[in-house]
């Protein structure tokens, strides 16, 4: 009976995107930069080699900037218009609306991703990939892209304004994204016990995605992003909690 509620706000979600042009635009936009990241700036047809490595390297970068704008509104619209009081008063509990308007964020974000299958065409034009590796790219690319919307959920419901909320989630993902960058890593390595920066590394997108870009399923990676999903989405249950008692 619960999932049904979850079940029915998800798809009241969703329904959402594709009653605006926002949907549209986002997938435009999506596969546009996709392309022109894949076989311009990554060399794609340079390197000469039947695989997706350049496509996935650029979908951190590429989710830094469309992830906040997709998840800006999950909250704060619903705070602005006054609409979330009227949620609240559902017979649905907080954590299955903040489950039901993830999934369908989600959910939008992976149709967005299917769409990108042309590459996957392209790379079997071209040679013969390791097709595991593809999926396993795409599976690291669906996850990181839930972590995004996750910590997104939760700058939303921080605030009544989509553009804070935007800025603010590009500036807390950046931090995970650079966590793991060399440039960091190593100005922490030349004075920081290496347990330091083994931790610091852990805590980063790049670190637990690139593995999977490559194909390698390690169950900590895994565990890392429906741990870093958990994490926030149970902070926005909080926030929301916290603004429901103001």
């Amino acid at each position: 009976m619960r999932g049904s509620l979850i079940w029915v706000l998800f798809k009241r979600e969703l329904a959402s995107y594709f009653a605006t042009p926002i949907a549209y635009v986002f997938i435009v936009i999506f596969l546009f930069l996709s392309g022109i990241f894949t076989f311009h700036l990554g060399n794609f047809f340079a390197r000469e080699q039947a695989d997706l490595l350049p496509f996935f390297s650029f979908h951190p970068w590429l989710y830094l900037f469309l992830i906040p704008a997709l998840s800006m509104r999950l909250w704060a619209e619903e705070r602005k218009s006054g609409t979330i009081e009227l949620l609240l008063t559902l017979p649905i509990t907080i954590t299955e609306s903040v489950l039901g308007k993830f999934l369908a964020a989600w959910a939008f974000t992976a149709i967005a991703l299917a769409l990108t299958f042309p590459m996957w065409l392209s790379v079997n034009y071209l040679g013969e990939p390791d097709h595991a590796v593809i999926l396993a790219g795409y599976l690291g690319s669906f996850l990181m892209a839930g972590g995004f919307l996750a910590i997104g959920s939760c700058m939303s419901a921080l605030t009544k304004n989509q553009v804070i909320a935007f800025i603010v989630t590009a500036v807390v993902c950046l931090a995970f994204i650079l966590s793991g960058f060399p440039l960091v890593l190593d100005f922490f390595s030349g004075w920081a016990p290496q347990i330091i920066v083994e931790t610091i590394s852990s805590f980063s997108f790049l670190t637990h995605f690139d593995s999977l870009s490559k194909g390698v399923i390690d169950l900590r990676d895994l565990i890392y992003f429906f741990s870093l999903i958990a994490f926030w989405l149970f902070t926005t249950a909080i926030l929301i909690e916290m603004k429901k008692a103001d």
